[in-house]
């Protein structure tokens, strides 16, 4: 575990996973702490995929390779490259082991950076191959609701109203209403059966356990560049920044959990019945030989 800290918040990072496990303002503990009764992850990072594969299979070529939801990333130990006070980077190469679920050589960054009460999540992807690397990332942070206790891990009995998000883009609250798809067989998505979420003039959207019945919601299109959550009577608790193209919205369905996921995404699950190449399925990202994607998102204690 490495501890960053500075006069305003303070994280500590598990070197599995590159995985973010505490996330402090003061004595407030904002990150869920990953009791195995609801969900028994942090703030996983979701590499080469981003959820669900089409019965945990997918094709390059005429190989098929299995993997399992949101990909291998979060459960391998990554290498410790720097730290200081206020900042920590890590790596994960790719290996034998990873080749034999995903056929492209990688380096794979994850860095924490902390500056007033806000700390910046830092992910690079490098390509040191000859041939173009195609990949997908995304994030799964899950924080408590804004009502709970701190480090509460007893589920909410209450089934009215936990709190908001403002849904925004561009500096500006989004209009009304929104382009969502939901998870409908398999944990994938079929695009007919998309939705449309409707928000007040100033970007708010109620949230009880029913907004998330149907599992996560899921905004593409870059149709969002930051999600604050409130609380109940509307204040401030926390922001999340990004300019990934998707964003997913998550707690477990069904369970009362005291947690909700803001989670910013370069990547989504298949389409329902998915049969064709991985290189060309929904949102995935391509890396030319030599380059680097680097992307950065922000999460804000308030």
């Amino acid at each position: 575990m490495i501890r960053l800290s500075n006069p305003e918040i303070s994280v500590t990072v598990n070197e599995h996973g590159a995985e973010l496990s505490s996330l402090r303002k003061g004595e407030r503990e904002y990150l869920w702490q990953a009791h195995e009764a609801f969900w028994k992850r942090h703030s996983p990072v979701l590499f080469p995929i981003v959820g669900s594969v089409w019965n945990g299979e997918y094709r390059i070529d005429e190989h098929v390779f299995k993997l399992g939801q949101h990909g291998f990333a979060r459960d391998m130990d990554f290498t410790l490259v720097s730290r200081s006070n206020d900042e920590v980077l890590f790596a994960l190469e790719s290996s034998e082991e990873t080749l034999l679920k995903y056929p492209y050589r990688f380096r794979l960054e994850i860095g924490y950076r902390l500056h007033d009460a806000s700390v910046d999540v830092i992910w690079r992807v490098k390509n040191p191959s000859e041939e173009p690397l195609f990949f997908q990332i995304g994030a799964h942070p899950a924080f408590y609701w804004p009502g709970k206790k701190d480090a509460d891990d007893q589920p909410v009995a209450e089934d009215g109203l936990l709190g908001y998000f403002r849904l925004m883009k561009n500096g500006a609250p989004v209009q009304s209403p929104l382009r969502k798809q939901v998870i409908t067989e398999k944990g994938c998505v079929e695009p007919s059966a998309a939705g449309l979420t409707d928000v007040d003039a100033e970007g708010l959207l109620p949230l009880c356990f029913d907004t998330f019945a149907h599992d996560a919601l899921i905004y593409e299109d870059s149709q969002i560049d930051r999600v604050e959550l409130l609380s109940a009577d509307r204040r401030p608790y926390l922001d999340v920044d990004f300019s990934a193209p998707l964003v997913g919205l998550w707690t477990p369905p069904g369970k009362h959990a005291p947690f909700v996921c803001i989670e910013p995404w370069y990547g989504r699950c298949d389409r329902v019945g998915y049969a064709g190449d991985y290189r060309e399925k929904d949102h995935v990202n391509r890396l030319a030989p030599g380059e680097q994607f680097e992307q950065v998102y922000t999460i804000t204690l308030r």
